[in-house]
Order: structure tokens, then C-alpha cells, then sequence
């Protein structure tokens, strides 16, 4: 089964749609680290009910500066899943649209790193001055 999956997986690789296969891929894999995040900050939150000092344990961990880095990968997640989503929406109410997926996909991305950037940099920013 798990050659299956292997195989699979470099098959998914090894296709070359372009544009469209890497947002699409790249669509699935921030969905899934969004909803990881939420399963987390739910179960944190949870803690609260055990406790105010397990709870401010668990949130000392955020601010350590490996996790913050971490902040980088969710801000990545989240922006590039609302752009694509956006995109993908404003596609199938204007069917016509999709002939012009290539330059969507490009627009999309040159928003999303005018965003993306300057934040980043932001929150790198944050993290060293607080080393």
C-alpha cells in the first residue's frame, strides 16, 4: 500500500501542468497546514479549562523564536490559500475566466508576495529584536 501511495505521489510530481497542477498542490498542502493550526489553537484553548498555568506554559511556547518562525509558514498558508480560493471562486461564477488561468494564477501570485514580503520581513524583524 504504501508503494502505491509512493508511486502516486511521484506520478502527481512527475505531471507537468504547470501553473495550475503547483496551486493546485500548493492549495491542498496550506488547507491542510490551516486546518492543523485550528486543530491546535482549539486544543490550546481547551487547556485553559485545566488551568491558567498550563495554559500560559503552552503560550510561553509561541513566543520562543523557533515557533514564531512558524509564524512565517502560517501567514504563508493563509494568504496563499484565501488568493487561490478567491481566485478558483471568481473562475467558476465567470466561466470565461478560465481561459486566462495562466495570467490569473500570475496575478495571484504578484499579490500574494507584495503582501507576503513586506510581512515577513516584518516579522523577521520581531524576531530578531527579540533575541
Amino acid at each position: 500500500m504504501a508503494t502505491n501511495t509512493y508511486n502516486t505521489l511521484l506520478e502527481g510530481l512527475r505531471y507537468r501542468g504547470e501553473e495550475g497542477q503547483w496551486s493546485w498542490l500548493l492549495h491542498r498542502a496550506t488547507g491542510v497546514g490551516v486546518f492543523l493550526f485550528l486543530a491546535l489553537h482549539i486544543f490550546d484553548i481547551y487547556l485553559i479549562s485545566f488551568g491558567p498555568d498550563l495554559f500560559n506554559k503552552l503560550a510561553a511556547i509561541y513566543h520562543h523564536p523557533v515557533s514564531r518562525v512558524g509564524h512565517i509558514f502560517l501567514f504563508f498558508a493563509l494568504i496563499w490559500h484565501a488568493f487561490n480560493g478567491t481566485r478558483i471562486t471568481l473562475q467558476d461564477f465567470m466561466p470565461r475566466l478560465w481561459k486566462y488561468q495562466r495570467q490569473a494564477v500570475m496575478l495571484q501570485v504578484a499579490l500574494f508576495l507584495v503582501i507576503f514580503i513586506p510581512t515577513t520581513l516584518a516579522i523577521i524583524a520581531s524576531i530578531i529584536s527579540h533575541l
